[in-house]
């Protein structure tokens, strides 16, 4: 990713996190975002994806699945990743797809962005991809 897409993904995950309500807001003060061009190899491997394929990871055990009498572990954290989320809001441009649908430009980023931060919150919660489908977070 060229820098200055990457600086231009960067000010609208700034202003999505800012426009949460608070009460979101401070659920990340437990959970850290990582900001990242694309997954590393080996998680690609792992998942047998493509960069463009993976938009975000929760990493870590959800709350839901914690106990007081688990070994300690590596702390959560919620990675987001750009090139993912540019190909799924289907590029910085705006243009009509194949089938005749609008996709892209800076508004479609930022609704990924938002959309994509709230799902790996919910896995951090301990939601899996059905509660996130039927919230709208998919």
């Amino acid at each position: 990713m060229r820098d200055a897409d990457r600086a231009r993904f960067d000010e609208l995950f700034e202003a999505v996190f800012n426009e949460l309500p608070e009460g979101i807001r401070e659920r990340f003060e437990a959970v850290p975002v990582v900001l990242d061009d694309v997954p590393d190899r080996a998680l690609l491997e792992e998942l047998a994806c493509d960069a463009d394929d993976l938009c975000g990871l929760h990493t870590g055990v959800p709350i839901t699945h914690r106990s007081v009498e688990d070994t300690p572990t590596l702390p959560d954290v919620i990675n987001l990743y750009r090139v993912g989320i540019v190909a799924a809001a289907g590029g910085w441009s705006v243009h009509t797809d194949s089938v005749g649908l609008v996709r892209g430009g800076p508004q479609a980023v930022r609704e990924e962005i938002r959309v994509t931060l709230l799902h790996e919150l919910g896995h951090h919660f301990g939601l899996d991809e059905d509660d996130l489908e039927r919230l709208g977070y998919q």
